[in-house]
């Protein structure tokens, strides 16, 4: 059932600007427009925008944020939910896992999570996910976000941001 914008996808842009590469969900979610799309950045609290979520009743939900999969910097993949627990987020206190699980459940939406790959946690971000950031603001305007690849177990996160540290439970 469409929600109060009619039948509409959105876009939840989740990082933080001032951590280099993890700021690229948000630097898309400002970026990009498409006709069918909203989008919202979320910042590093994308659990506070639930209830505008609901109330728009997307029919599918794509959220974007750099993830630590142990990839070439600017490399993609959609981190299906089983996995969502092995990747390395940086800055949300909410896991993805349970933020996706209540999507799904409070909207009838498919939610998609892609991760970018980060190259640095500091300073600006770098070329190689700004370039994938914009190579999927064209994927997703083209429909085509679906034909990124899955991360699969063979990809598994082995810290390949040389500046990645954990402190009291989150990477910084």
């Amino acid at each position: 059932m469409p929600g109060l914008f009619g039948a509409v996808n959105l876009l939840l842009g989740v990082g933080n600007e001032l951590h280099g590469d993890d700021g690229i969900g948000p630097w898309i979610a400002r970026r990009f427009r498409a006709p069918g799309w909203r989008t919202m950045d979320c910042f590093t609290v994308p659990e506070n925008y639930t209830s505008m979520v609901k109330r728009l009743q997307p029919t599918d939900i794509v959220i974007v944020d750099a993830a630590d999969m142990g990839l070439a910097p600017g490399e993609m993949r959609v981190i299906p939910p089983g996995h969502l627990g092995t990747v390395a987020f940086s800055t949300h206190m909410l896991p993805l896992s349970l933020l996706v699980e209540y999507l799904e459940e409070a909207t009838d939406a498919t939610v998609t999570v892609i991760g970018i790959q980060p190259r640095q946690f500091r300073e600006e971000m770098s070329p190689e996910v700004i370039r994938a950031g914009r190579r999927l603001m064209e994927m997703l305007s083209a429909g085509q976000w679906a034909t990124l690849p899955p991360l699969r177990p063979s990809d598994a996160p082995r810290s390949s941001t040389s500046e990645s540290k954990k402190i009291s439970g989150i990477l910084i």
